[in-house]
């Protein structure tokens, strides 16, 4: 994890973390993640690919991601999906796990996952992570419950 914050620091490439660091980091009480979501300024993509490859990472693209895969047993996963390319804009510095890094911030992050939890692609036990995920949120910061749309309000309510 240091050598690609190491490496996208370098090359001044606009970054953050979503997802599961991004939850932790605002939720305050962390659960376990194997893998790293991220996601790069679209203009920044084909430099940092490259950028990475020349430092050890393998990158395998699909149609919303490319992963990367270094050393270690940590997955890397970068999304190229849209509705997150403006994240790296309003991420902030923060620390995580001991690394300095760029995270999502809060609102964002919040939206990513209910973007994540409305996908119906994704396995229903990932989404149920999302719900949980947004509930944890909530808890650590109750000023954001009037961003939640009524419908994900009512279920968070129910659990």
């Amino acid at each position: 994890m240091v050598l690609l914050v190491e490496t996208l620091e370098r090359e001044e490439i606009p970054w953050c973390v979503i997802e599961g660091l991004a939850v932790n980091h605002w939720a305050g009480e962390p659960l376990v993640t194997a893998d790293v979501e991220l996601v790069i300024a679209a203009a920044g993509i084909d430099k940092a690919v490259q950028a990475l490859e020349q430092v050890g990472f393998r990158a395998r693209r699909f149609e919303w991601s490319i992963n990367l895969k270094g050393h270690s047993d940590v997955s890397v996963q970068v999304s190229t999906e849209a509705v997150y390319q403006d994240f790296p804009g309003r991420a902030v510095p923060a620390d995580v796990h001991g690394i300095l890094m760029r995270v999502a911030n809060l609102e964002d992050t919040l939206q990513g996952k209910l973007l994540a939890w409305r996908d119906s692609r994704r396995r229903s036990s990932k989404r149920q992570k999302d719900l949980l995920d947004m509930m944890r949120l909530i808890e650590a910061h109750p000023e954001l419950s009037p961003l939640l749309p009524p419908d994900v309000a009512e279920r968070l309510r129910q659990q």
